[in-house]
């Protein structure tokens, strides 16, 4: 199979860096043509070095990386033609109109004039931006910059787009709109490359990689690593909220817990047989119970269980 994007023992390490762990370490990856991959992790996981490295951006330390059948270092002109970037801080010119700025990425991506038109009003009707192209970038909403920045990306027709982090610092309406047009970028048989912390996010993607402290834990279909948990779950909502942490930590059989808003979520063996017990106490304790029930697994279960996992692992 060949593969968009491939990389073998992937390692960056800066200069300034004092700790001993690398921003990326022995990375490994590989990403099908015209899949939509999420790369997630928490801060300082290393996607923004991965997916720049990528991008040619930056110089790994050292393994390899091919993107578009092209290598990042020894073919850093061929690979760069093949790849849309759009970095996590908006990078466009603040003063430039719309338009201004999508014919400047076109002059800059050597966009023929021949198909310079065509492509910029297709792009503008793609992104939603018909009706501003005489506004400055700078007075723009967080949802229309990034939604610039997509077109800009997307002008030269690239193989792969690298997004990082694009739906960060943008209102839910303009997170929906964003991944709704790379739902259409990805059937136009582009390979997307995403990074974002929200685990919710990941769960819309073919496949994902997480990535925690510089090293991939997993990858693959979020369906099938979601059912890979080696536990059921339980949502828990009662009230004193004191009281219900004490006696979720507390029951047997519980063997995590974390709180997601007024909810905590308790990874069990057995989602019956434990629910069973957590009600019996709660009862003797006279709580108030809004719910507690046998919840469906979720990416950010399994996220937490792998970071967990993993910082144990070099906690020994």
């Amino acid at each position: 199979m060949n593969f968009a994007v491939e990389a073998c023992g992937l390692t960056k390490r800066y200069r300034s860096q004092k700790e001993n762990r690398p921003a990326l370490d022995g990375v490994d990856l590989q990403i099908g043509s015209g899949q939509l991959f999420g790369l997630i992790g928490p801060d300082g996981a290393g996607k923004t070095t991965l997916i720049r490295i990528l991008a040619t951006v930056m110089l790994p330390s050292a393994g390899a990386a091919q993107v578009g059948g092209c290598d990042v270092v020894k073919q850093s002109e061929a690979t760069r033609p093949k790849v849309g970037y759009m970095p996590q801080i908006f990078s466009l010119y603040p003063d430039l109109t719309v338009l201004e700025n999508i014919n400047f990425f076109a002059d800059l991506n050597g966009v023929a004039n021949a198909h310079r038109q065509q492509r910029i009003e297709e792009l503008l009707h793609f992104a939603r931006l018909t009706e501003f192209t005489a506004r400055r970038a700078e007075n723009l909403s967080g949802g229309m910059r990034k939604k610039l920045a997509l077109a800009c990306a997307l002008i030269h027709q690239p193989e792969i787009l690298l997004l990082d982090e694009p739906t960060t610092g943008v209102d839910p309406v303009s997170r929906r709109e964003l991944w709704k047009l790379l739902g259409n970028v990805v059937q136009q048989g582009v390979t997307v490359v995403v990074s974002t912390p929200y685990m919710d996010e990941a769960e819309r993607c073919n496949q994902v990689g997480i990535l925690y402290e510089g090293r991939m834990l997993v990858s693959g279909a979020p369906a099938e690593l979601i059912s890979s948990l080696p536990y059921e779950m339980l949502e828990l909502k009662a009230r004193p909220r004191r009281l219900a942490r004490q006696i979720a930590g507390e029951t047997p059989g519980v063997l995590e817990w974390h709180a997601v808003g007024d909810r905590l979520r308790l990874a069990v063996p057995d989602a019956q047989y434990t629910k069973e017990q957590i009600e019996k106490t709660l009862k003797s304790a006279k709580a108030d119970v809004s719910i507690l029930r046998k919840a469906k697994a979720s990416m950010e279960d399994l996220f937490i269980h792998l970071s967990e996992e993993h910082r144990g692992q070099h906690e020994r």
